[in-house]
């Protein structure tokens, strides 16, 4: 099956949505008449509202793609591993089930997901290859990383060198400053979400929480993961561009020392009053030029913060350090194709799931089986109250 995507249900979440002041994660207006009552209301076809984002085809047959397994269990459905017979590529399709989106209020943001994905090719980025809907489910396709994520190298090494972070440093620093030229928060950068070319490079995944915000722009959503989250994002905002930069420092913190500076906490209120009082202090012991690097990403004050790729460039801690992706990609990552060799590497991806909660899925129900009689295709039979719920896991 080869080891993906991270399992991580329930660590990245939206804590709060204030009205009018950041993304709209409600059902269109269109679909709630405000004179019919809540038995009266009537909504379009399932296929209409996920238009134009997501064609309406049906799943590709087993003469097209071939179901290689089941990858991991995704914050609302299955990612399965498959295979186009025609290119004889192999990619990882994600299945969100129309049911899921709606009860948990995120139709808007999983067409931004893709809408956003669309206009991103970056060597240290994941490709969007696809993405289309049936009566039933939406599904997005990207390329296949078998190498899986680096929580999972993380897992297995527990504390890189300073040399081996500072390529990761490089290449994800590269992917932001891009992502923030074009007007795009990232808002979940952590480990899990960093994905392994079968090199050992970067690619930043998963943009489910991802929004457009230009420059000068404020966004107020309680989004991320706690443990990545800036001061300035748990504490309602507004922030910008800058709370990716701080999470990128979180990571490097943690990569370089063995463990994250904060332990999470249950609510984002309580993490917030550990993050205003933790000093972040590194070791004596490490280099003085890694110390003002990750100094300058964890200031607490988003104005006085490490948060554009040109001042991250020429950090002394880069000195002699190409940021060309084609020099990046040139050489394999050799400490990441020998950890891939690690014993322990299948189990660690697992994320403590047993090899029966893998071998017993079965894929080809929820791709191929037909709609029973009881299930509409359309949205009438869905709660609409359920799909502006303020609090939501993802």
């Amino acid at each position: 099956m080869g080891v993906s995507i991270a399992h991580r249900l329930g660590h990245s979440a939206v804590f709060s949505l204030p009205a009018g002041e950041d993304d709209s994660l409600s059902v269109p207006s269109v679909l709630l008449p405000p004179e019919a009552s809540d038995t009266e209301r009537t909504a379009p076809p399932f296929i209409s509202v996920f238009l134009p984002e997501f064609p309406h085809r049906q799943f590709p047959g087993q003469d097209h793609f071939q179901i290689l397994g089941f990858i991991a269990k995704g914050s609302y459905g299955p990612i399965m591993k498959v295979k186009d017979i025609l290119d004889e590529k192999t990619y990882a399709v994600k299945v969100l089930p129309k049911s899921e989106i709606f009860n948990r209020g995120v139709l808007e943001q999983s067409k931004e997901e893709v809408s956003i994905q669309r206009q991103l090719k970056h060597p240290f980025i994941h490709n969007l290859q696809d993405c289309w809907q049936t009566q039933r489910n939406l599904f997005i396709m990207c390329d296949y990383c078998g190498a899986g994520d680096l929580y999972t190298y993380w897992l297995l090494k527990r504390q890189f060198g300073e040399d081996e972070v500072r390529l990761f440093a490089a290449e994800l620093g590269s992917a932001l400053g891009f992502l923030h030229d074009l007007g795009i928060m990232h808002r979940d950068i952590k480990m899990e979400n960093i994905l392994l070319s079968d090199q050992g490079h970067l690619r930043l995944s998963d943009f489910g929480l991802s929004r457009r915000l230009k420059r000068g722009g404020r966004a107020f959503t309680i989004c991320g993961t706690l443990q990545y989250m800036a001061p300035e994002v748990l504490s309602g905002g507004p922030y910008n561009h800058a709370a990716d930069w701080w999470s990128l420092g979180i990571m490097l913190f943690s990569l370089v020392t063995g463990e994250f500076p904060v332990r999470a906490e249950p609510d984002h209120s309580a993490m917030l009053k550990k993050v205003r009082g933790f000093p972040y202090v590194l070791p004596d012991t490490f280099n003085s030029a890694l110390v003002i690097l990750l100094t300058e990403l964890l200031s607490k004050n988003p104005v006085n913060r490490l948060r554009n790729l040109e001042g991250f460039k020429t950090q002394p801690f880069f000195r002699g350090t190409s940021f060309d992706s084609h020099i990046l990609q040139k050489t394999p990552v050799e400490f990441i194709l020998k950890l891939r060799t690690h014993p322990d590497l299948a189990a660690k991806a697992r994320r403590g799931l047993s090899l029966d909660y893998f071998g017993n899925f079965d894929c080809d129900k929820i791709l191929y089986s037909p709609l029973s009689p009881t299930e509409s295709p359309t949205l009438a039979n869905m709660d609409p109250r359920a799909a502006t719920e303020q609090t939501i896991q993802i």
